[in-house]
């Protein structure tokens, strides 16, 4: 089974019917994890969820970011900047009402899901147990919070990764060592590593591979939906994946 992994869209339509497109090409048979922050930063939130909503795919888990958080209670003080305020804050102004009700009724207002997929223990996160919306997890970090887990998905900072990390356990059989996998999608729309192409990942629950995906996208069309609502940084963005 296929496990596709989304994260971060904000807003993006182009990057996000491209993302689609190639999942009906390649992984017709897929299941879906979605990380959260559909909306904000790019002009076409409404028009994402709408499409989401259309998804023919099982979502085994669909968290809130904290862009969904912030918006839905109207509260921006842990963004960094003042036009990451003001975007947000326009945002919820242009939010329909089947947008609104997604949000509040579909995505899960934990920001974090625990699930099975093929007998593993899966667990999802928006940013990291230690702040579920607004930390990010990190290569190198003290992971030990997840060692139980045996798949750790998590997006929020827009940088892909994949990595294992091995704990030492009770079980012989495994020469005393038990492993957990984390996987950060990286963000279908508005990536920040430097590439702007549309990113996700996928998992191939049997055999255990993992496929970063990078695609290619009209990034000129999407510019083309900025006309002076956000600060023009989230436009030019789009272009150098930053």
């Amino acid at each position: 089974m296929k496990l596709l992994v989304l994260s971060d869209i904000h807003g993006n339509m182009e990057a996000l019917k491209r993302v689609l497109s190639f999942i009906g090409e390649h992984d017709p048979a897929g299941r879906l994890a979605l990380l959260g922050d559909l909306i904000d930063y790019g002009q076409h939130s409404n028009e994402v969820i709408a499409e989401i909503r259309r998804l023919p795919y099982p979502i085994l888990c669909n968290i809130r970011g904290n862009h969904e958080d912030a918006v839905i209670r109207d509260d921006y003080v842990r963004f960094s900047s003042d036009r990451g305020r003001e975007c947000a804050r326009h945002t919820r102004t242009v939010l329909n009402e089947a947008s609104w009700q997604y949000i509040t009724e579909a995505m899960s207002d934990s920001g974090r899901a625990e699930f099975g997929i093929d007998g593993k223990r899966c667990l999802a996160v928006h940013g990291s147990l230690e702040d579920i919306y607004w930390k990010s997890i990190r290569p190198g970090a003290d992971l030990s919070a997840y060692r139980e887990y045996d798949y750790v998905f998590s997006g929020h900072s827009h940088l892909p990764h994949f990595f294992e990390v091995f704990f030492d356990a009770d079980d012989p059989a495994h020469r005393h060592k038990r492993k957990t996998v984390f996987i950060n999608p990286g963000s279908v729309g508005q990536p920040r590593n430097l590439n702007p192409m549309a990113q996700f990942a996928v998992l191939d629950t049997e055999t255990g591979d993992v496929e970063m995906v990078k695609i290619p996208y009209d990034i000129a069309k999407e510019q083309a939906a900025f006309t002076g609502q956000v600060d023009d940084f989230y436009r030019k963005r789009l272009e150098a994946g930053v």
